[in-house]
């Protein structure tokens, strides 16, 4: 059930390490339908003292198209390993053409994902955030829904109040759309104690695992879609607890940069014990029936 979030592997570059490391899926991207550079560096910083990152990358990243290729040449190597594909726009497209980029991208790269994910929450995108608005989803989700028979998932803000949070997910179920993940980076600084704090961007790790249970927990209820939970992951107790709250699968990404290599082995063996020590022996048994 442990993934890796989109954002580490931008590029499809690392495809067979991310399944040698024990990582069960890995998200690739963000990928845009053209190649684009994304900010200005310094754009990555570690808040040490918070278990945390700010980032600012702005969907750096070369093209739906040379990760298409990249994404085909693994397939071919015929490796049982599921592959998510996080989309989003070019910085230079008006947001009134945004579902242009979105459909450009998931045409290139529908043939080689095993879901897609529409990336409408970064916030180091000018203006991308507006998109997760009523009238801007409703057409973008109108718009992509017919481009693949694929699972198609929406990631949402953690700066989302609950209100809007509610119409997304309406918008995802009259959409045919299968599921959410929750939570992006926040540009929430909740009591943070490095210096690096003021920095620009979206921040991840330790300071947003509490929000991004706070959404999981709103967001347990609804039927007919998939949770995915990412956010503030560092351990098997948080997998275990996400697992339990009504997520299907579980992504990370700080934890995994201050937990290193062997971090998603880690947790898995820690996520049997805790399973043992409940009498679960299947997370099916965990699961309630998408209706």
């Amino acid at each position: 059930p442990l993934g890796l979030a989109a954002g580490m592997d931008k590029d499809a570059r690392a495809l067979g390490a991310w399944w040698a490391l024990g990582f069960g899926f890995a998200e690739v991207g963000t990928l845009t339908p053209r190649a684009q550079e994304g900010n200005p560096r310094p754009r990555l910083f570690r808040l040490v003292e918070d278990h945390a990152l700010i980032n600012r990358m702005g969907f750096n990243n070369q093209g739906a198209e040379r990760a298409a290729r990249r994404l085909k040449s693994f397939r071919e190597r015929g490796l049982s390993f599921p592959l998510g594909v996080n989309l989003g726009k070019n910085r230079d497209t008006p947001l009134e053409r945004a579902a242009e980029d979105y459909e450009r991208a998931l045409q290139v790269l529908e043939p080689y994902g095993d879901y897609f994910v529409l990336n409408v929450s970064s916030p180091n995108t000018p203006g991308l955030r507006t998109l997760q608005e009523g009238p801007f989803l409703d057409e973008l989700l109108a718009r992509l829904r017919p481009a693949t028979r694929k699972p198609l998932l929406l990631k949402v803000a953690p700066d989302l109040t609950f209100e809007a949070l509610d119409q997304a997910v309406e918008l995802c179920l009259k959409h045919g759309l299968e599921g959410l993940v929750a939570v992006n980076t926040t540009l929430e600084r909740p009591n943070l104690k490095s210096p690096l704090a003021k920095e620009a961007g979206g921040l991840s790790g330790r300071p947003l695992k509490e929000r991004a249970l706070e959404v999981l927990r709103h967001l347990s209820g609804v039927e007919g879609l998939t949770l995915v939970s990412v956010g503030g992951v560092e351990g098997p107790e948080d997998v275990w607890e996400r697992l339990k709250l009504g997520a299907r699968l579980v992504q990370v990404y700080t934890g995994f940069v201050y937990g290193g290599p062997l971090f998603p082995r880690r947790v898995l063996k820690g996520l049997l014990k805790l399973m043992e020590a409940e009498g679960v022996r299947s997370l099916k048994e965990l699961w309630v029936p998408i209706r």
